[in-house]
Protein backbone atom coordinates (compact mmCIF):
# COMPACT_ATOMS: atom_id res chain seq x y z
CA UNK A 1 0.00 0.00 0.00
CA UNK A 2 1.46 3.16 -0.81
CA UNK A 3 2.42 5.37 2.57
CA UNK A 4 0.99 8.05 3.70
CA UNK A 5 1.71 11.68 2.92
CA UNK A 6 5.07 12.95 4.63
CA UNK A 7 2.79 15.52 7.25
CA UNK A 8 0.55 12.94 8.31
CA UNK A 9 2.70 9.61 7.71
CA UNK A 10 3.91 9.36 11.73
CA UNK A 11 0.20 10.11 13.13
CA UNK A 12 -1.35 7.74 10.67
CA UNK A 13 1.13 5.10 11.36
CA UNK A 14 -1.18 2.65 12.34
CA UNK A 15 -3.68 3.63 9.50
CA UNK A 16 -6.58 5.68 10.01
CA UNK A 17 -10.34 6.33 10.17
CA UNK A 18 -11.69 8.78 7.54
CA UNK A 19 -14.56 10.65 6.11
CA UNK A 20 -14.41 12.78 2.92
CA UNK A 21 -16.57 16.07 2.01
CA UNK A 22 -17.19 20.13 2.24
CA UNK A 23 -18.80 19.93 5.96
CA UNK A 24 -20.20 23.71 5.49
CA UNK A 25 -21.88 24.01 8.68
CA UNK A 26 -20.49 21.26 10.43
CA UNK A 27 -24.83 20.31 11.34
CA UNK A 28 -25.89 17.39 12.65
CA UNK A 29 -26.21 14.92 10.11
CA UNK A 30 -22.21 16.30 9.40
CA UNK A 31 -21.85 15.72 13.62
CA UNK A 32 -23.29 12.46 13.18
CA UNK A 33 -20.26 10.73 10.70
CA UNK A 34 -17.55 13.00 12.69
CA UNK A 35 -18.76 11.12 15.82
CA UNK A 36 -18.56 7.55 14.33
CA UNK A 37 -15.16 7.86 12.92
CA UNK A 38 -13.94 9.14 15.83
CA UNK A 39 -15.81 6.20 18.00
CA UNK A 40 -14.24 3.65 15.16
CA UNK A 41 -10.77 5.28 15.43
CA UNK A 42 -10.50 4.91 19.46
CA UNK A 43 -11.88 1.24 18.93
CA UNK A 44 -8.98 0.20 16.53
CA UNK A 45 -6.43 2.39 17.74
CA UNK A 46 -6.24 4.65 15.10
CA UNK A 47 -6.17 7.88 14.35
CA UNK A 48 -9.91 9.84 12.90
CA UNK A 49 -9.23 11.91 10.02
CA UNK A 50 -11.85 14.61 7.80
CA UNK A 51 -10.28 15.37 4.37
CA UNK A 52 -12.57 18.82 3.54
CA UNK A 53 -12.00 21.51 0.85
CA UNK A 54 -11.25 24.89 0.42
CA UNK A 55 -12.84 26.92 -1.45
CA UNK A 56 -16.20 24.93 -1.62
CA UNK A 57 -15.92 23.05 -4.61
CA UNK A 58 -18.77 24.66 -6.49
CA UNK A 59 -17.14 27.82 -5.94
CA UNK A 60 -14.25 26.18 -8.49
CA UNK A 61 -16.80 24.19 -10.65
CA UNK A 62 -20.02 26.61 -10.91
CA UNK A 63 -18.92 29.84 -9.02
CA UNK A 64 -21.96 31.64 -10.70
CA UNK A 65 -24.39 29.35 -8.63
CA UNK A 66 -22.23 28.47 -5.45
CA UNK A 67 -23.93 28.52 -2.13
CA UNK A 68 -23.93 31.65 -0.02
CA UNK A 69 -21.35 29.69 3.27
CA UNK A 70 -22.99 28.81 6.25
CA UNK A 71 -19.23 28.86 7.85
CA UNK A 72 -16.25 30.95 6.65
CA UNK A 73 -13.10 28.47 6.39
CA UNK A 74 -12.04 30.72 9.46
CA UNK A 75 -15.53 29.68 11.26
CA UNK A 76 -15.54 25.61 9.71
CA UNK A 77 -12.13 25.36 11.99
CA UNK A 78 -13.55 26.77 15.05
CA UNK A 79 -16.39 24.10 14.75
CA UNK A 80 -15.07 21.44 14.10
CA UNK A 81 -12.55 22.17 16.72
CA UNK A 82 -15.38 20.87 19.15
CA UNK A 83 -15.19 17.19 17.75
CA UNK A 84 -13.30 14.57 18.50
CA UNK A 85 -11.52 14.19 15.48
CA UNK A 86 -7.73 13.85 15.53
CA UNK A 87 -6.88 15.25 12.05
CA UNK A 88 -8.42 17.72 9.96
CA UNK A 89 -7.01 17.78 6.58
CA UNK A 90 -7.76 21.04 4.64
CA UNK A 91 -6.78 20.00 0.80
CA UNK A 92 -7.11 22.84 -1.38
CA UNK A 93 -9.68 22.22 -3.63
CA UNK A 94 -8.62 23.16 -7.72
CA UNK A 95 -9.87 22.23 -11.16
CA UNK A 96 -6.70 19.44 -11.01
CA UNK A 97 -8.10 18.00 -7.93
CA UNK A 98 -11.81 17.99 -9.50
CA UNK A 99 -10.60 16.34 -12.51
CA UNK A 100 -9.22 13.02 -10.34
CA UNK A 101 -11.31 10.00 -11.80
CA UNK A 102 -12.77 8.32 -8.95
CA UNK A 103 -9.75 5.75 -8.51
CA UNK A 104 -7.01 8.59 -8.39
CA UNK A 105 -8.62 10.37 -6.01
CA UNK A 106 -8.63 7.02 -3.66
CA UNK A 107 -5.41 6.16 -4.28
CA UNK A 108 -3.54 9.37 -4.17
CA UNK A 109 -5.92 11.25 -1.53
CA UNK A 110 -7.54 8.49 1.01
CA UNK A 111 -4.99 5.69 0.89
CA UNK A 112 -1.51 7.91 -0.11
CA UNK A 113 -2.70 10.75 2.14
CA UNK A 114 -4.24 8.94 5.14
CA UNK A 115 -3.84 5.65 4.96
CA UNK A 116 -7.27 4.60 4.80
CA UNK A 117 -8.55 1.84 6.87
CA UNK A 118 -11.66 2.22 7.51
CA UNK A 119 -14.04 5.05 5.25
CA UNK A 120 -16.93 6.27 6.45
CA UNK A 121 -19.44 8.38 4.63
CA UNK A 122 -22.77 10.37 4.38
CA UNK A 123 -25.60 9.02 2.76
CA UNK A 124 -25.64 11.43 -0.34
CA UNK A 125 -21.47 11.16 -1.15
CA UNK A 126 -20.24 11.34 -4.36
CA UNK A 127 -16.66 12.13 -5.21
CA UNK A 128 -14.45 12.37 -8.29
CA UNK A 129 -14.54 13.68 -11.37
CA UNK A 130 -18.48 14.75 -11.56
CA UNK A 131 -19.06 12.94 -8.67
CA UNK A 132 -18.94 10.31 -10.77
CA UNK A 133 -17.78 7.62 -7.67
CA UNK A 134 -20.24 6.05 -5.55
CA UNK A 135 -21.07 3.99 -2.90
CA UNK A 136 -20.44 0.58 -5.18
CA UNK A 137 -17.37 1.45 -6.51
CA UNK A 138 -15.72 2.69 -3.28
CA UNK A 139 -16.55 -0.41 -2.15
CA UNK A 140 -15.03 -1.98 -4.73
CA UNK A 141 -11.85 0.10 -4.73
CA UNK A 142 -11.74 -0.62 -0.89
CA UNK A 143 -11.95 -4.29 -1.41
CA UNK A 144 -8.78 -4.03 -3.34
CA UNK A 145 -7.05 -1.46 -1.51
CA UNK A 146 -7.59 -2.97 1.76
CA UNK A 147 -10.07 -0.26 3.63
CA UNK A 148 -13.43 -0.87 4.48
CA UNK A 149 -16.52 1.53 3.57
CA UNK A 150 -19.29 2.18 5.64
CA UNK A 151 -22.57 4.80 5.34
CA UNK A 152 -24.08 6.48 8.23
CA UNK A 153 -27.41 7.08 7.93
CA UNK A 154 -29.16 10.63 7.36
CA UNK A 155 -30.04 12.42 10.44
CA UNK A 156 -33.64 13.42 10.16
CA UNK A 157 -35.51 16.44 11.98
CA UNK A 158 -39.21 17.01 11.31
CA UNK A 159 -39.01 14.52 9.21
CA UNK A 160 -36.34 15.52 6.45
CA UNK A 161 -32.94 14.64 6.46
CA UNK A 162 -30.43 17.88 8.09
CA UNK A 163 -28.80 19.21 5.33
CA UNK A 164 -26.81 22.33 4.27
CA UNK A 165 -29.20 23.64 1.90
CA UNK A 166 -32.23 23.00 4.04
CA UNK A 167 -29.99 25.44 6.65
CA UNK A 168 -29.31 27.93 4.43
CA UNK A 169 -32.91 28.19 3.68
CA UNK A 170 -33.77 28.79 7.21
CA UNK A 171 -30.95 31.32 7.59
CA UNK A 172 -32.31 33.10 4.39
CA UNK A 173 -35.93 33.56 5.63
CA UNK A 174 -34.99 34.25 9.03
CA UNK A 175 -35.54 31.14 11.14
CA UNK A 176 -32.69 31.59 13.20
CA UNK A 177 -34.18 28.81 15.82
CA UNK A 178 -35.17 26.46 13.29
CA UNK A 179 -31.25 26.66 11.98
CA UNK A 180 -30.10 26.28 15.01
CA UNK A 181 -32.26 23.17 16.10
CA UNK A 182 -30.40 21.51 12.84
CA UNK A 183 -27.01 22.90 13.46
CA UNK A 184 -26.92 21.50 17.36
CA UNK A 185 -25.87 25.40 18.15
CA UNK A 186 -26.87 29.01 17.47
CA UNK A 187 -26.10 30.14 14.04
CA UNK A 188 -22.65 32.89 14.37
CA UNK A 189 -20.01 34.95 12.50
CA UNK A 190 -16.92 35.15 13.42
CA UNK A 191 -14.77 38.55 12.55
CA UNK A 192 -12.64 40.68 14.00
CA UNK A 193 -13.26 44.28 16.03
CA UNK A 194 -12.56 47.12 14.41
CA UNK A 195 -12.98 51.18 15.50
CA UNK A 196 -16.38 52.57 14.34
CA UNK A 197 -17.73 55.95 13.88
CA UNK A 198 -18.02 56.10 18.24
CA UNK A 199 -22.08 56.91 17.09
CA UNK A 200 -23.48 54.33 19.85
CA UNK A 201 -20.72 55.83 22.55
CA UNK A 202 -22.38 59.18 22.00
CA UNK A 203 -25.91 57.54 22.85
CA UNK A 204 -24.71 55.86 25.78
CA UNK A 205 -24.96 52.80 23.69
CA UNK A 206 -21.26 52.01 23.01
CA UNK A 207 -20.63 48.65 19.90
CA UNK A 208 -18.09 46.35 19.25
CA UNK A 209 -18.18 46.45 14.87
CA UNK A 210 -17.06 43.37 13.05
CA UNK A 211 -14.99 44.81 10.09
CA UNK A 212 -15.27 43.39 6.50
CA UNK A 213 -16.74 40.41 6.53
CA UNK A 214 -16.34 37.64 3.82
CA UNK A 215 -18.72 38.05 1.00
CA UNK A 216 -19.55 34.81 1.01
CA UNK A 217 -20.99 34.36 4.67
CA UNK A 218 -25.25 34.13 4.75
CA UNK A 219 -26.40 36.52 6.71
CA UNK A 220 -30.18 36.65 8.10
CA UNK A 221 -32.28 39.53 7.16
CA UNK A 222 -30.97 42.52 8.65
CA UNK A 223 -32.54 43.73 11.64
CA UNK A 224 -31.72 44.10 15.46
CA UNK A 225 -30.91 41.14 16.98
CA UNK A 226 -30.58 39.69 20.95
CA UNK A 227 -26.84 38.26 20.52
CA UNK A 228 -24.39 36.14 22.49
CA UNK A 229 -20.75 37.44 21.86
CA UNK A 230 -17.55 35.05 23.00
CA UNK A 231 -13.79 36.54 21.94
CA UNK A 232 -10.20 35.15 23.22
CA UNK A 233 -11.00 36.30 27.34
CA UNK A 234 -14.72 36.84 27.30
CA UNK A 235 -18.18 36.54 26.71
CA UNK A 236 -21.77 38.43 27.37
CA UNK A 237 -24.54 39.00 26.09
CA UNK A 238 -26.02 41.97 24.00
CA UNK A 239 -27.79 43.20 21.17
CA UNK A 240 -27.01 44.09 17.70
CA UNK A 241 -27.81 46.72 14.79
CA UNK A 242 -26.95 44.31 11.35
CA UNK A 243 -27.51 46.51 8.26
CA UNK A 244 -27.50 49.96 7.34
CA UNK A 245 -28.02 53.47 10.02
CA UNK A 246 -30.67 55.12 7.78
CA UNK A 247 -30.89 57.29 10.98
CA UNK A 248 -27.64 58.77 10.82
CA UNK A 249 -27.81 58.82 6.57
CA UNK A 250 -25.25 55.58 6.20
CA UNK A 251 -26.50 53.16 3.90
CA UNK A 252 -23.57 50.50 3.88
CA UNK A 253 -24.22 47.44 5.68
CA UNK A 254 -22.86 46.88 9.55
CA UNK A 255 -22.31 44.96 11.97
CA UNK A 256 -22.53 46.70 15.36
CA UNK A 257 -23.15 45.03 19.19
CA UNK A 258 -23.73 46.82 22.07
CA UNK A 259 -22.46 44.47 25.06
CA UNK A 260 -24.26 44.60 28.18
CA UNK A 261 -22.19 45.13 31.13
CA UNK A 262 -18.59 45.71 29.02
CA UNK A 263 -17.00 48.77 28.62
CA UNK A 264 -13.92 47.37 26.87
CA UNK A 265 -13.66 48.10 23.24
CA UNK A 266 -12.33 45.10 22.40
CA UNK A 267 -10.43 47.13 19.37
CA UNK A 268 -8.28 43.77 17.47
CA UNK A 269 -9.84 40.80 19.38
CA UNK A 270 -11.43 38.36 16.79
CA UNK A 271 -15.27 37.40 18.26
CA UNK A 272 -17.73 35.26 17.29
CA UNK A 273 -21.00 36.65 17.16
CA UNK A 274 -24.35 34.32 17.94
CA UNK A 275 -28.06 35.34 16.51
CA UNK A 276 -30.22 34.81 19.65
CA UNK A 277 -33.60 36.16 18.23
CA UNK A 278 -34.58 38.81 16.03
CA UNK A 279 -36.47 42.15 17.59
CA UNK A 280 -37.17 44.56 15.14
CA UNK A 281 -36.48 45.40 11.44
CA UNK A 282 -33.70 48.32 10.74
CA UNK A 283 -35.71 51.63 10.15
CA UNK A 284 -34.61 55.82 10.40
CA UNK A 285 -35.44 57.33 13.60
CA UNK A 286 -36.30 61.51 13.03
CA UNK A 287 -33.49 62.44 16.07
CA UNK A 288 -31.10 60.72 18.26
CA UNK A 289 -33.12 61.05 21.11
CA UNK A 290 -35.60 58.76 19.41
CA UNK A 291 -33.31 56.07 18.47
CA UNK A 292 -31.93 56.37 22.03
CA UNK A 293 -35.39 55.75 23.30
CA UNK A 294 -35.67 53.01 21.10
CA UNK A 295 -32.51 51.41 22.11
CA UNK A 296 -33.64 51.34 25.54
CA UNK A 297 -36.84 49.51 24.58
CA UNK A 298 -34.60 47.20 22.60
CA UNK A 299 -32.77 46.12 25.39
CA UNK A 300 -35.35 45.32 28.02
CA UNK A 301 -36.38 42.91 24.94
CA UNK A 302 -33.44 41.24 24.07
CA UNK A 303 -32.44 40.78 27.47
CA UNK A 304 -35.94 39.14 27.63
CA UNK A 305 -35.37 36.93 24.62
CA UNK A 306 -31.57 35.66 26.32
CA UNK A 307 -33.35 34.49 29.55
CA UNK A 308 -35.05 32.16 27.80
CA UNK A 309 -32.47 30.75 25.61
CA UNK A 310 -30.49 28.17 25.74
CA UNK A 311 -26.88 28.07 27.44
CA UNK A 312 -24.40 28.13 24.71
CA UNK A 313 -20.63 27.32 26.02
CA UNK A 314 -17.23 28.07 24.49
CA UNK A 315 -15.87 26.58 21.82
CA UNK A 316 -12.55 24.52 22.81
CA UNK A 317 -9.67 24.81 20.14
CA UNK A 318 -7.63 21.12 20.36
CA UNK A 319 -7.76 19.81 16.62
CA UNK A 320 -4.27 19.35 14.78
CA UNK A 321 -4.22 20.58 10.96
CA UNK A 322 -2.75 18.44 8.79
Amino acid sequence: MTAPATALGPLLAAGSVVTVGSFDGVHLGHRAVLDEIARRARAAGRRSVLVTFEPHPLEVLHPATAPQLLTTPAERREVLAQSALDVVWFRRFDHALAALPPERFVEEVLVGGCAVRELVIGYDHGFGRGRSGDVSLLRRLGAAQGFAVDVVAPVEIDGAPVSSSRIRALVSEGDLAGAAALLGRPYSVSGRVVAGERRGRRLGVPTVNLGELDPRKLLPPDGVYAVRVEWRDGAAEGMMNQGPRPTFADGRRALEANLFGVADDLYGEWVRIEWVERLREVRRFDSAEELKAQLQRDRARAEQALRVAPERGPYPSRVPDA
